[in-house]
C-alpha cells in the first residue's frame, strides 16, 4: 500500500475495520470451540445425562419443523414473556418506533388514543409473547392481516434486572478498540459474544 498516496487512506481504514471484524469472528469461534470442548468433556463424564441447557448449539436447517425454528428463535432472543413490542410507522408523520402490544389498542369504546398516551392508560392490557406472535414475526405478517407488516421487539431486561442477551452499540473514533475490549471481556468470563458491523 502506498502511504504517500492520499487515496490509500480509505483503503487503510477499510482494511483495519475488516481486520477488527475478523478478530471478533475469530474470538467468537475460539469461544465456541472452548464451550463445545467443555460440553463434550462433560457429556462423556455424565454418561449421556447431560443437562438440556448445556447441549451444543442447534444448527439451523432449512428442513427444520416450524416449532423447532420458533423454539430456537425464542432461546436466542429470550426476554420477557409477559409483554412484547410491536413496530409502528405513522403514515401521517412518517415517525416509526416500537410500543408495547396492547389487547385494547384502537378498540372503539375502550382505547382513548391519541387523547391519552398508552403509558398513562388505565385500560391497557399488555399481551404476552407466544409462539404465534413469534411465528408472525418470522413470516413478517399476522395471520389476521397479511397485508400489514408484523415486526416484534423484545424486552430483554427481566423484572429482576437480569437478562439472557444484550446488544451494545459502539460509536465515535474509538469504536474498534471499545468493541475489542468488550469481546475480550466477554471471552474472559465465558460469555458467548459476536460482533456485527453495520
Amino acid at each position: 500500500m502506498d502511504v504517500q498516496n492520499p487515496d490509500s487512506e480509505p483503503q487503510l481504514r477499510r482494511a483495519r475495520q475488516r481486520l477488527t471484524v475478523l478478530d471478533a469472528e475469530r474470538a467468537a469461534l475460539q469461544q465456541l470451540i472452548s464451550t463445545l470442548e467443555r460440553r463434550a468433556a462433560t457429556s462423556e463424564g455424565d454418561a449421556g445425562q447431560a443437562d438440556q441447557t448445556k447441549s451444543a448449539p442447534t444448527i439451523v436447517r432449512s428442513n427444520m419443523a416450524e416449532a423447532e425454528k420458533i423454539k430456537l428463535f425464542r432461546s436466542i432472543f429470550r426476554g420477557r414473556e409477559d409483554v412484547y413490542a410491536l413496530r409502528f410507522e405513522s403514515k401521517r408523520t412518517g415517525r416509526s418506533g416500537y410500543a408495547p402490544a396492547c389487547r385494547n389498542e384502537w378498540v372503539r369504546g375502550i382505547c382513548r388514543k391519541p387523547q391519552i398516551k398508552c403509558g398513562d392508560c388505565d385500560r391497557r392490557e399488555l399481551l404476552p409473547l407466544t409462539d404465534d406472535v413469534v411465528r408472525a414475526h418470522l413470516v413478517g405478517h399476522d395471520r389476521r392481516n397479511a397485508a400489514r407488516g408484523f415486526v416484534v421487539g423484545s424486552y430483554p431486561l427481566l423484572p429482576d434486572e437480569t437478562c439472557w442477551f444484550l446488544a451494545a452499540d459502539f460509536d465515535k473514533e474509538a469504536w474498534e478498540d471499545d468493541a475489542k475490549a468488550f469481546l475480550s471481556t466477554c471471552r474472559d468470563h465465558g460469555i458467548p459474544a459476536a460482533l456485527e458491523r453495520s
